[in-house]
């Protein structure tokens, strides 16, 4: 067994155990820290691929930003020491019946979909057509939907802290 399976089986179970944790975990800031070590670890995926701008993006924006972005809003309403309640049995079950549906018909899917190779020619991936694209507000630009989804993750912040102080 290569290095490259050894550390794709060693991703993939820190990405399964922290999803469990950070979706099972009736501290909120402890989901948090779960949810960022999963966010780590799927960068770990985009570097065995040789992505490493996808890889700098998943660490600096998601890891970096986001999970600090959450963090910092749980300390902020000073809900940092507060555990939610274990939900009722039949929602713990339901949400289990839901998963399982939910991964067989993605498997059924994905198995029953004839996947073709194509004749396109791949886009570059260079630094500089990247950058281009990126800081291009034409076609093929990523600077205006970049700046929407900042403001609208700005209101949706400043929304969620204003009802979580209202709730005092």
């Amino acid at each position: 067994m290569g290095i490259n399976v050894l550390m794709f089986y060693i991703f993939s179970a820190v990405i399964l155990v922290f999803s469990i944790l950070a979706v099972t975990s009736r501290r909120i800031l402890r989901a948090a820290v779960f949810l960022l070590f999963v966010l780590v670890a799927t960068s770990g995926y985009y570097f065995m691929l040789q992505y490493q701008f996808l890889a700098a993006v998943q660490l600096s924006l998601y890891a970096g930003g986001i999970v600090v972005l959450i963090i910092f809003s749980i300390l902020l309403t000073h809900h940092i020491s507060h555990k939610f309640e274990l939900p009722p049995f039949i929602h713990i079950f339901l949400g289990i019946l839901v998963t399982v549906v939910g991964s067989g018909v993605s498997i059924v899917t994905i198995l029953n979909f004839p996947f073709k190779a194509t004749t396109n020619q791949p886009i570059g991936t260079d630094m500089s057509e990247i950058g281009r694209q990126l800081m291009n507000t034409g076609s093929n630009g990523y600077a205006l939907p970049f700046e929407v989804i900042s403001i609208l993750l700005l209101a949706a912040m400043i929304a969620a802290i204003i009802i979580a102080k209202k709730g005092k």
